[in-house]
């Protein structure tokens, strides 16, 4: 959905025609230009784009982001790249796919045809070529300038993409240092490398040497721990050298060795193993990937057209990881020594941050190796696959919304009705407890039973007694069945019935805003800088320490009910009695109004499988007052403090770069996994629209 400056300038795409299915592109611009490449911009993934052309469905000129400083036509024009827009991408998609990966090329228009004012009908018979054409014309081809196929398999691409000459870079924080007391150091063979791989290991405190891709690293003099072999473009075959290099180094098996993509596909051929081209590859920010020792699944981002052959490793070597979608190979390791290599990108760049701890494992066994001086395997975290034992339920109680309203409308219906559907399939009998008769949760046919009875602690009680169900779930009927699951947490087990999902004491804490404070606070997140009170006069005392305007927040209440701004103290007394009429306790903020909301949606489960499943981006920060020019310009019209019920929302988000847009999804992950989430929730932030500055706003909808 992002990162289309990363991707340009990703020497793996070196000769490629570029297609983005994004259904906009050119949203947020492009930053200003690297002029010192010492700086290692974090836009940008090399010094130049090496896509050979830039297909995309839909284009605009007009962006909006605090870094851009021109449009993404402006940018291609200054590097002489050819791009189109207009072009049907999901149908070009399906015919790739149909026909597998295919040459292309993307021609300009003859002079003389513009000049005569003649209509193309791309693809059309003769028959069907317009009448009003000036003359007649055989081929719509006749009226562009046509130039040769060029296939960039045919070349040598890792040259073209490698650097010339040796290059040092020094940890940027407190270097790792060798038994020795000089720095460990990392030899990188650059086939093709992208800046953040080198960042991944320099902000790690790993000194890394970068070498040409024909560099004789088995001759190197100066002393090193590791050697880690980049990504890259093109025919891993076509680096013959290269790989009879990395297999003297397997043999001698003194150092680690760690391989990205290309990198992982030139160590799977010195080790013995073949590699082969897949009819389409894979290439996307999504695409899952299986841990095979863990059976963790992890989402990764790709972009590669060969592949290697698993079934042709030699004996001491195994799979690391399987692609969930294809089952192509995603990994290798040898059992016993310290080599291993990964398919896809776990410096990501543009695309999720899951896996970049594997630049962890890689620098503690070379550590490990420098300090004892013994080669041995790769550790990697997680432990070993596990077939956790589900919960035994034959019988579960699901609480709904009872009537829609802000907090808790079609949604939970819903998932309500999902979630039926799921445990019926499992043969569970399902009891639905909502009043509402216009929902489709209480269809006739759909639960095993429904009760049209108030979503309120005594009825649930009498209704469990009854029943005797094995499990509840409270997490799907909004914050009235929330309300009752915190109102019923010490009833439960002595009545018999398990919580299933999220746990009360999370939802407590999500709930309560003083302890989410305090939870967001164990892992370095922040929320704004707030204090909770239980009556007006604590509310003042807070309100006057934080400085005016403040925000004030009502707990357990739906969906921002008893929230609002407040200028002075005046308006936080009106808003407090209203706060203090439908909730105990109430928060009191710092205001950040104009900046942008942004909300993820994310689901974890029980084995901390954890994803995004999408984002909305709430609103924008305006001028005031707002001009005809404003609203043309932007897609968002409310600033933070509109409800999200009365504001317009677009999901995806439209301004966010991928480093926005992935710093935001991985703290996502984080806290969710650190509240113990297990479910769908939604995280909202407040995002500064001149910075990448953020707090979070709360978790909600468990």
């Amino acid at each position: 959905m992002v990162g289309y400056t990363e991707s340009l300038t990703d020497p793996s795409y070196e000769g490629q025609i570029l297609v983005l299915t994004y259904p906009l592109i050119g949203n947020y611009g492009v930053p200003a230009r690297p002029v010192d490449l010492d700086i290692l911009p974090v836009e940008f993934e090399s010094s130049r784009i090496h896509i050979a052309a830039l297909v995309v469905g839909a284009y605009t000129e007009e962006f909006s982001h605090f870094l851009a400083q021109s449009s993404l036509g402006a940018w291609l024009k200054e590097n002489n790249v050819p791009a189109i827009y207009g072009v049907d991408t999901r149908s070009l998609t399906k015919r790739i796919r149909e026909k597998g990966s295919m040459l292309g090329k993307v021609l300009a228009r003859n002079p003389d045809s513009l000049k005569a004012g003649r209509r193309i009908s791309l693809g059309a018979s003769p028959s069907q070529v317009p009448s009003r054409a000036s003359s007649p014309h055989s081929s719509w081809r006749d009226d562009f300038i046509d130039i040769p196929f060029y296939d960039p398999n045919q070349k040598n691409l890792v040259a073209a993409v490698s650097i010339t000459s040796p290059r040092i870079y020094k940890a940027t924080n407190t270097s790792l240092l060798h038994p020795s007391g000089r720095p460990i150091r990392v030899l990188v063979l650059d086939v093709g490398m992208k800046y953040n791989q080198i960042r991944c290991f320099v902000e790690r405190g790993v000194e890394l040497k970068v070498v040409p891709w024909d560099y004789d690293f088995l001759a190197e003099l100066e002393p090193y721990d590791g050697l880690f072999v980049s990504n890259g473009p093109g025919d891993p075959t076509m680096v013959k050298t290269t790989i009879a290099r990395l297999s003297k180094a397997l043999e001698n098996a003194d150092k680690p060795i760690f391989g990205i993509c290309l990198g992982h596909q030139l160590l799977a051929l010195a080790a013995g193993a073949t590699t082969s081209k897949m009819k389409y590859g894979n290439r996307g920010h999504n695409i899952p990937c299986t841990d095979a020792i863990s059976g963790r699944c992890y989402i990764t981002s790709q972009n590669h057209g060969y592949q290697v052959d698993t079934e042709t490793l030699p004996t001491g070597w195994k799979e690391l990881f399987k692609n969930a979608n294809d089952g192509s190979n995603e990994g290798i390791y040898a059992v016993d020594k310290p080599f291993f290599s990964v398919q896809f990108h776990p410096e990501s760049t543009p695309g999720p941050r899951d896996t970049e701890f594997l630049f962890d494992v890689f620098i503690q066994n070379v550590f490990d190796c420098a300090k004892t001086g013994i080669s041995g395997p790769i550790s990697m975290p997680g432990g070993k696959v596990e077939h956790p034992v589900r919960a035994d339920v034959k019988k579960v109680i699901i609480l709904g919304s009872g009537g829609l309203s802000i907090g808790q409308a079609g949604e939970f219906d819903y998932s309500g009705s999902q979630a039926i559907k799921a445990l019926k399939e499992e043969g569970i009998y399902t009891i639905m407890v909502n009043p509402n008769i216009a929902t489709i949760a209480t269809s006739k046919g759909l639960a095993d039973k429904v009760y049209f009875l108030p979503v309120t602690p005594d009825f649930v009680r009498k209704i469990i007694k009854y029943e005797k169900p094995d499990g509840i779930y409270v997490t799907f009927g909004g914050q009235t069945a929330l309300n009752v699951g915190i109102k019923l947490k010490d009833e439960f087990e002595g009545l018999g019935v398990k919580v299933l999902g999220t746990p009360i004491d999370t939802i407590i804490t999500t709930e309560d805003r003083q302890l989410f404070a305090s939870a967001m606070e164990e892992i370095g997140e922040k929320c704004a800088e707030s204090s909770t009170a239980v009556n007006f006069d604590e509310a003042a005392i807070a309100a006057k320490e934080i400085g005016y305007p403040v925000i004030v927040r009502a707990a357990y209440a739906l969906g921002g009910l008893g929230s609002g701004f407040a200028q002075d103290e005046a308006g936080l007394k009106a808003l407090c009695e209203k706060a203090f009429a439908t909730s105990p306790q109430v928060l009191v903020e710092r205001s950040m109004k104009g900046w942008k909301e942004i909300e993820y949606e994310v689901v974890r489960d029980c084995r901390d499988n954890c994803i995004t499943v999408c984002n909305m981006e709430v609103s924008f920060r305006y001028p005031y007052p707002y001009s005809a020019t404003d609203l043309t310009r932007q897609q968002n019209f409310d600033p933070l403090g509109i409800h999200t019920g009365d504001s317009i929302v677009v999901a995806p988000s439209q301004t966010l770069s991928d480093s926005d847009y992935n710093m935001l999804r991985t703290t996502a992950i984080n806290v969710i996994r650190h509240l113990g989430v297990i479910g769908e929730c939604n995280i909202q932030y407040a995002l500064n629209p001149n910075s990448q500055e953020y707090c979070i706003i709360e978790v909600s909808r468990l």
